[in-house]
């Protein structure tokens, strides 16, 4: 990992616009456009809303079980 010292600030200015032209703007490149417009069709959320649900079940019928 670099050494380097955080320059991370939030300064609530306008995000820097989709990159197109990478090299002259070596020095502060914005985001390239598939990193702004990519779908995100198989990501962990559809996922999670099944899963959570019914870890939280499981929990409250454990709870109860165990509670007596």
């Amino acid at each position: 990992m670099e050494n380097i010292d955080p320059q991370h600030t939030e300064s609530g200015a306008a995000p820097q616009p989709i990159e197109k032209d990478y090299e002259s703007h070596k020095d502060a490149p914005g985001p390239a456009k598939p990193a702004v417009t990519e779908k995100d069709e198989n990501g962990a959320g559809s996922v999670l809303k099944w899963i959570l649900p019914v870890a939280v079940l499981i929990g409250l019928i454990v709870w109860f079980v165990l509670r007596k």
